[in-house]
């Protein structure tokens, strides 16, 4: 029997129609993006070239049989490039996930702040935002217990503002000289390459400030149910200024419009075991799927006269302030809506500084963020080299600079324009902000440890006994692998903290080694 071509290409639509069909309905978006771009380009989508872009023919693509391999530039491209593809993994926040969006201000916060991307009501600027694991290398658990990260870069008409965050309101130290010992500490023995309690709480036992933090990581909100349901904190507060000149200081805050929603230690458990990519798929598909995640940005705001009279230091980001001496006021909505074309040019060659300010955001006086403006802006060079800010995920809107040449990306290396400040030859020149603050805040930051922050967290933050519960639970788990010494002064420090905290751990410690 012979079938008329116009019913074959009929019935070969219906199958091609069916297929998609049940692809589209049966796959996640991440499954189905191999097929998705061959839907949206049904022709192969250009000549492959050589990097140098001559044509490739297709005798090139083999070399078996072949003593050409030297003179086979297609083969060296492909060998050499692999070779080099890598750079270096961030030291912390490794693994990550991106997407892109847009902040939009809803609330008119001018008497605060000048800065131009939180005014005018309904204005829209572009952000970028990374969500990251702090401790886990590339191919580490999305659900792992540990500190989160959540960055975003607003992208504005006065330079880019980054607001470097993380998924619990309160840091692990004041004094940045503890940044390496830190994360050594906390990440794995040099002997073993394994992580370690017994270094975790011995540094811990040293440098009590650090557990306030780690109470948090312990509790309920140590494991989000992906990036979508958790929080975002820029960890510092930061110096705000009106177009008068008045002076204010604000802890900005992204809270989550899905749900604020974590996971317990089991379900985390049971996940991981099919996926250890949860976090990274969830925003992923959604996106996809065009549910677009949202935030709503508020700022808690203290003035000058209320920092100057407060019986606390503000600035210290290892607590939380007190309840009463700052009011909260709302700035806007930021939603995610654009998945990345290349996580490698758009995720992972990001970067984020906690020194990218804007005007009417002046930044922090505590020691920690001077600290942090040098370190980030070491380790971008070092990843991404001089000119990190000239790749495309992180170039501001505007650039003029007399910062030229070193190695790539340097794009059009401000051309023929003078490369010396100042100049009477009209190259780019400075303004001047009449609005600035005069003055300085200088803060005297104590080394004194103070343990209250630590019991409010136990008595108040942890609100039912379930909670408390797992908390305890949680902390038995990390302190039976430690060595007994060790142990023991842990176990006296929860004791200090809250006796009943103490009494509970510590019986929690013995039956889990009685059973052992």
């Amino acid at each position: 029997m012979i079938v008329p071509s116009i019913l074959v290409s009929w019935l070969m639509g219906v199958v091609c129609a069916s297929y998609v069909d049940y692809v589209n309905n049966t796959l996640q978006p991440v499954q189905r993006q191999l097929l998705d771009f061959k839907l949206q380009h049904p022709e192969p989508v250009g000549i492959l070239t050589t990097t140098a872009g001559r044509p490739v023919d297709i005798r090139e693509t083999i070399t078996l049989n072949n003593d050409g391999l030297t003179s086979n530039e297609y083969l060296l491209d492909h060998m050499l490039h692999f070779d080099a593809e890598r750079i270096p993994e961030r030291v912390v926040h490794a693994k990550g996930a991106g997407a892109f969006g847009y902040f939009e201000v809803t609330h008119d916060v001018s008497q605060y702040t000048k800065a131009d991307v939180f005014n005018v009501i309904g204005k829209r600027t572009p952000v970028a935002v990374r969500f990251s694991t702090a401790l886990a290398s590339k191919g580490g658990n999305d659900l792992s217990r540990e500190l989160k990260g959540f960055t975003v870069k607003f992208y504005t008409n006065e330079g880019n503002l980054d607001l470097l965050g993380l998924n619990i309101p309160v840091y692990f130290y004041a004094d940045p000289i503890l940044f390496s010992a830190f994360i050594h500490a906390f990440k794995k023995n040099p002997r073993t390459d394994l992580f370690d309690s017994t270094a975790r709480w011995d540094f811990m036992v040293l440098k009590p400030s650090v557990l306030h933090a780690l109470f948090w990581i312990f509790s309920d909100y140590g494991i989000p149910n992906g990036y979508r349901k958790m929080d975002g904190f820029p960890i510092h507060v930061y110096e705000l200024c009106n177009e008068h000149g008045d002076r204010y200081y604000a802890k900005f805050n992204f809270r989550t419009e899905q749900g604020f929603e974590n996971l317990t230690t089991a379900e985390a458990a049971a996940i991981s075991a099919e996926d250890l990519d949860y976090g990274i798929r969830d925003l992923y598909n959604n996106i996809a799927l065009n549910n677009f995640p949202s935030w709503r940005l508020e700022m808690d705001i203290m003035s000058l006269h209320d920092i100057t009279n407060i019986d606390y230091n503000p600035f210290d980001v290892t607590r939380l302030w007190k309840n009463g001496t700052y009011h909260t006021v709302q700035i806007g909505r930021l939603v995610l809506d654009r998945n990345p074309d290349n996580v490698f040019k758009d995720v992972e060659k990001s970067a984020f500084n906690p020194g990218n300010l804007v005007s009417g955001i002046t930044g922090s006086p505590d020691t920690l963020f001077k600290g942090r403006k040098l370190f980030y802006r070491d380790t971008l060079n070092y990843r991404l080299g001089t000119n990190h800010n000239k790749i495309d995920v992180n170039a501001p809107k505007y650039l003029k600079t007399y910062n030229r040449d070193g190695v790539a990306p340097v794009e059009d290396n401000m051309k023929d324009a003078p490369n010396y400040y100042p100049n009477t030859f009209n190259g780019p020149v400075p303004i001047v902000d009449e609005s600035r603050p005069k003055q300085r805040m200088i803060v005297f930051e104590s080394n004194a440890v103070d343990l209250q922050p630590h019991s409010d967290f136990y008595i108040y933050v942890l609100s039912d006994e379930g909670q408390r519960q797992r908390f305890i639970d949680n902390i038995v788990l990390t302190l039976v692998p430690v060595v007994p010494k060790v142990r023991e002064r842990a176990l006296n420090l929860l004791t200090l903290i809250h006796s009943e905290l103490g009494r509970r751990v510590r019986a929690g410690v013995t039956a889990a080694i009685a059973i052992n």
